[in-house]
């Protein structure tokens, strides 16, 4: 895997995109349903930043039945994954990001449950 800089950040600059690359470290594996209730955003649009991500190969993502889990490539160069927890740790207690922790935290149905909400 060869991710450069100029793919990294203009990959991670996009609010939605950053967010749900925040989420996927801090839970190694999210359904598009979770992320779409933590952030807020509809689901066609959390579906298309995460399509990017992929593309980007910065996620990884399988698919259970209905629902299409994503998490954070195992293949990232150390560099990358160094330059995403670093972003992590930074932004610890300032928002949005702790009020998408927040939200998923309290999302009811989540996968595993019956129903996905």
């Amino acid at each position: 895997m060869n991710i450069s800089p100029l793919t990294l950040y203009p990959a991670i600059a996009h609010e939605i995109r950053l967010r749900c690359l925040l989420l996927l470290l801090e839970h190694d594996e999210l359904c598009v349903c979770e992320l779409t209730h933590a952030i807020g955003a509809a689901q066609p649009t959390i579906s298309r930043h995460l399509a990017h991500l992929r593309e980007v190969e910065l996620v990884s993502d399988r698919r259970e039945g209905l629902w299409i889990h994503y998490r954070i490539n195992s293949g990232l160069p150390d560099w990358v994954a160094n330059v995403l927890r670093e972003t992590a740790d930074g932004v610890k207690g300032v928002a949005p990001f702790t009020e998408d922790l927040a939200a998923l935290e309290s999302m009811p149905n989540r996968p595993g449950a019956p129903r996905c909400a």
